[in-house]
């Protein structure tokens, strides 16, 4: 359920529509609106969000009350290709104590000098 509000904003981070519910393609309109629509069927998730429609739409409608945009979310992105913690230094630094992993990006290509002569 995490990734829906992502998935549904998506029409709005390209600037394709002020809402997700202008997206005629998006079941937003659905899910957080109550539109009929012999397309689409609830998912589980969706459907334990309440125990009416009215409940699941306005919990549906809740999800989407705080997106993360701009560089946040570029930093998430980041982080989850990589495989890299997110955080500020000190949560990266605590990591790496407890777990012995290293948790923060290094340059591209190989140290200079490592070829022997």
């Amino acid at each position: 359920m995490s990734r829906l509000p992502r998935i549904e904003l998506n029409p709005v981070r390209a600037s394709m529509v002020a809402q997700p519910s202008e997206y005629v393609w998006s079941s937003y309109q659905i899910n957080a609106l109550g539109k009929v629509s012999n397309l689409c069927t609830p998912h589980c998730l969706y459907t334990a969000l309440g125990i009416n429609d009215t409940e699941r739409q306005a919990t549906y409608r809740r999800l989407f009350t705080s997106h993360v945009e701009g560089e946040l979310l570029e930093e998430i992105r980041a982080a989850t290709k990589s495989g890299m913690a997110l955080g500020n230094d000190r949560f990266k630094s605590e990591l790496t104590s407890l777990t012995g992993r290293r948790f923060h990006t290094l340059p591209p290509g190989r140290k200079l000098g490592w070829r022997k002569s």
